[in-house]
């Protein structure tokens, strides 16, 4: 489990924030808060190339996405790769995702949509399937973090899905029901993680899935942060 930053449980329940049954958002981080479709993409190819496979476009990528990723290399192959194959593009992935990540910004309107919501005495936090030592470097360096009660990013292996982390992120938060939480993610795996722990879902087009493959879902699908948030505090009244 991570650790929390910024806004301590405590902290909270001291301003009183957090209270039972108050409306909390969970955030995803990649292609939802931080803005890094390109260096997805980039990283994506990278590893397609060490097996000899054609780069992808984003428009293609956003077609086929899913999780857990090798079911994603299934669909593009017509296969599952190999033990050997999976470690060698899960490798070469990450190298060249985390290099390019650095340069990647927040998605528009992210650093005062979350400094709203804090300012309006709700609370929020950060859920995420990028590994827990990436994660939080990069979230302090945007100077975010004292947004949120708990950032929780991957510690296990990377290709799992989102429910049962979103599972042990909801029991570490200190007066949060799932029935007032919304999980604000870019992938119809965080749909499907907030109903498997009965919370609810917006789902952001701006990252790792088109809109037609979102909507699937069978829950709200949005273009903006703005419009996500907004209806996000409309489904946890």
């Amino acid at each position: 489990m991570g650790k929390q930053t910024g806004n301590t449980q405590d902290t909270a329940a001291r301003d009183g924030r957090g209270a039972a049954g108050a409306p909390h958002l969970v955030w995803d981080w990649n292609g939802t808060l931080l803005h890094d479709i390109h260096a997805v993409i980039e990283a994506t190819n990278a590893s397609f190339a060490e097996l000899g496979l054609a780069p992808i476009t984003l428009e293609r990528y956003r077609e086929l996405y899913t999780v857990p990723v090798p079911k994603f290399y299934e669909r593009l192959m017509g296969r599952l790769p190999t033990d050997a194959e999976w470690l060698v593009m899960d490798e070469t992935f990450h190298r060249h995702y985390w290099a390019f990540a650095e340069d990647s910004g927040l998605t528009e309107g992210a650093r005062e949509l979350l400094g709203d919501w804090q300012r309006s005495g709700r609370t929020q936090s950060l859920l995420s399937l990028a590994p827990h030592e990436r994660l939080l470097p990069l979230v302090r360096a945007h100077g975010i973090d004292g947004n949120f009660v708990r950032v929780d990013g991957r510690t296990g292996p990377s290709h799992t899905t989102k429910a049962g982390h979103l599972v042990r992120h909801l029991a570490a938060l200190d007066g949060v029901t799932a029935a007032r939480t919304v999980l604000i993610g870019d992938a119809v795996d965080d749909a499907l993680a907030a109903a498997h722990v009965g919370a609810r879902a917006v789902l952001y087009t701006g990252g790792s899935h088109s809109r037609s493959s979102l909507a699937v879902a069978g829950v709200p699908v949005v273009d903006t942060l703005a419009e996500a948030v907004h209806t996000a505090a409309e489904l946890a009244q």
